[in-house]
């Protein structure tokens, strides 16, 4: 049963990270992770299984673990006081969002390249991007940030939302556990092909309704913003399967189809080039002030999605 807590947690956490983002300087629960997640690698690696049933062993106790250990933190938290469990939840859940330090990062960009243009720009975006920068022209970066806005809306508010909304921080924070393993060993290179599968599978499986989920959310934000909701939306509908990843097309077509712009297309990943088809390929190329009016999108599409959500939570626990 969903907690009534949660009706409390949920707009603290979220204006929580609205107001303070990530400080870098607070102990994060989410570091933590990806730092349990370097010390326990080796250790699965060396069992005497294929690396695939390793990893798996790997991801499956490492979620499970997190969702365990942070159910009974939770659970003593609420038999000392009730608003220690709270309290305890809150900061939990809200370290699981991004929304201020997702459109500080893409503010970063801007900056970096007002100050020293295209290598000013480089230097930032390499931080918040998995592509090799170093070919990147000028619309190569600028392309590269709206997509990372797009796709982190997706993992650094909307599926964390959801989460929690219908399992609290155990749950919240077991989805961010899977996300941190797919960062870490969810890639298709020769270290981690077999031995981050199923944390790359598991990832798409969490994901899979908030990506789609997102579009309703991002095409009324876009309505709001700009009057062209129903762009952002028949984007998501005819381009949204044209990514490598079952779920992170979608909001990227939406944020095609919302801004006009056109996202996708070839990139280097690991010195080698990676052809992926364009998203949005009849609209122009990106500019720099895209980038600004795609973290006003994330923002308010981050809002659309948490009032749906409260009235849903509302409405169920009026009925029971």
């Amino acid at each position: 049963m969903i907690s009534p807590m949660i009706l409390i947690v949920l707009p603290a956490a979220l204006l929580l990270d609205l107001v303070l983002g990530d400080p870098p300087r607070l102990p994060h629960p989410i570091r933590w992770l990806g730092r349990a997640i370097d010390y326990g690698e080796p250790a699965f690696r060396k069992l005497p299984f294929s690396l695939v049933v390793c990893g798996a062993m790997f991801a499956g106790i490492y979620v499970l673990g997190t969702w365990l250990v942070v159910y009974v933190l939770v659970s003593l938290a609420g038999q000392l006081h009730p608003w220690l469990r709270v309290g305890l939840e809150l900061v939990l859940v809200y370290f699981c969002l991004s929304i201020r330090s997702l459109a500080q990062a893409a503010e970063a960009v801007v900056h970096g390249f007002m100050r020293l243009g295209v290598k000013g720009a480089k230097d930032k975006v390499r931080l918040i991007v998995g592509r090799d920068v170093q070919s990147l022209d000028r619309t190569g970066v600028f392309r590269a940030t709206v997509e990372t806005v797009a796709e982190n809306l997706v993992d650094g508010v909307i599926a964390p939302l959801f989460f929690a909304a219908i399992g609290g921080a155990p749950l919240c924070m077991a989805y961010k556990m899977i996300n941190t393993l797919d960062s870490m060993i969810g890639y298709k290179n020769e270290k981690y092909l077999e031995f981050g599968k199923a944390a790359a599978r598991l990832d798409d499986v969490a994901n899979f309704l908030p990506a789609r989920l997102a579009i309703p959310c991002i095409a009324l934000a876009a309505q709001i913003l700009a009057r062209d909701g129903r762009q952002a939306f028949r984007a998501a509908c005819d381009d949204g399967h044209k990514h490598a990843s079952p779920n992170a097309g979608y909001p990227e077509a939406a944020f095609a189809g919302a801004l006009e712009v056109k996202l996708g297309g070839p990139n280097y990943y690991g010195g080698q080039l990676v052809e992926k088809p364009y998203i949005g390929a009849a609209y122009r190329s990106v500019t720099m002030m895209d980038i600004r009016k795609s973290c006003d999108l994330m923002i308010l599409s981050a809002l659309v999605c948490f009032t749906t959500l409260y009235i849903l939570l509302i409405g169920w626990h009026a009925l029971t």
